[in-house]
């Protein structure tokens, strides 16, 4: 176990790592005991219990997280056997946010991953960042507990990676000109129950969801295409366009005809509907025959 002291300006960064550990093995069980922070503790490998505050006695079985909560009784130890785990403890006002988008769930202690592996691997990030005399310590624990919280969100068993069949779903009718309450009976669902399973997957509502989708697809109109705002407006699910630009106003900061201004020329690849390969970057050929802007996919 390694202990951090985090200064004020990496506390500013919203997340900073308090500690970090890695054991295996027939381990004494810890508590009943309170913390004042969280700590996650990555079970990767045997089994043993968690006992919460109303005194019932939950099986965990690797892959498992154990979520340990602020000023919340917590009970928990290895079977015979032992187990193999790892853990990070954190704080920051970044917290709350990761608890509203899901990532952490104060009322689920005991939560069964598919893979132990990603949090795993963010965990010894830390650890390695703890080496003595590394000036980054902080900064690349914060990091990596960013990183953990998220392979956490990835791996639980009751998501996929690709999202819920409900947020597919929306992704594919998200330029539709349809309404939640539309899109809701759509999927043979009340808009109360979308709501509950969009939040659960995504962390957000239907209507942010949705609205992200759509004003990252007129971005990359708006750099990559000459279209103009009212067709880009069309495409992206909005028939009136002056309502399109209040709202990409809104949530942007900017115009769209601003936002086009400033990308037009930092983005001369233009837009794909295809994600690149790392490993393989797209070319940028330039010359007579080469267009100045991408075609309006």
């Amino acid at each position: 176990m390694r202990y951090f002291t985090p200064g004020p300006v990496h506390h500013r960064l919203g997340l900073v790592c308090l500690g970090v550990g890695l054991q295996h093995g027939a381990l004494p069980a810890v508590g009943p005991r309170t913390l004042d922070h969280h700590v996650a503790v990555v079970i990767s490998a045997g089994s043993g219990w968690f006992r919460t505050t109303d005194g019932r006695v939950h099986q965990v079985q690797a892959p498992a997280l154990l979520w340990l909560t602020p000023h919340t009784v917590h009970h928990y130890g290895a079977a015979p056997e032992g187990w193999d785990e790892g853990f990070a403890a954190f704080t920051g006002s970044a917290v709350a946010a990761y608890t509203e988008l899901g990532c952490i769930e104060p009322e689920r202690p005991v939560v069964p991953l598919t893979d132990a592996g990603p949090a795993r691997a963010a965990i010894g990030r830390i650890a390695r960042a703890a080496r003595h005399g590394n000036p980054l310590l902080d900064i690349e624990a914060a990091s990596a507990a960013h990183e953990l919280l998220v392979a956490l969100r990835r791996t639980r068993a009751d998501t996929t990676p690709d999202g819920a069949p409900v947020l597919q779903a929306l992704a594919r009718d998200a330029f539709l000109p349809l309404s939640v309450t539309d899109l809701a009976a759509r999927y043979g669902m009340t808009p109360a129950a979308l709501r509950t399973a969009v939040r659960r997957s995504a962390g957000c509502s239907p209507k942010d969801h949705l609205l992200a989708i759509r004003l990252g697809r007129a971005k990359e109109l708006l750099a990559a295409t000459d279209l103009p705002v009212a067709a880009i407006a069309r495409r992206v699910g909005y028939d009136d366009p002056a309502y399109f630009s209040r709202l990409f106003t809104r949530r942007v900061g900017i115009a769209p005809v601003r936002f086009r201004a400033q990308q037009s020329t930092a983005v001369p690849g233009g837009w794909s509907d295809r994600v690149p390969d790392p490993d393989h970057p797209p070319t940028l050929r330039t010359g007579p025959a080469a267009p100045v802007r991408a075609g309006h996919n």
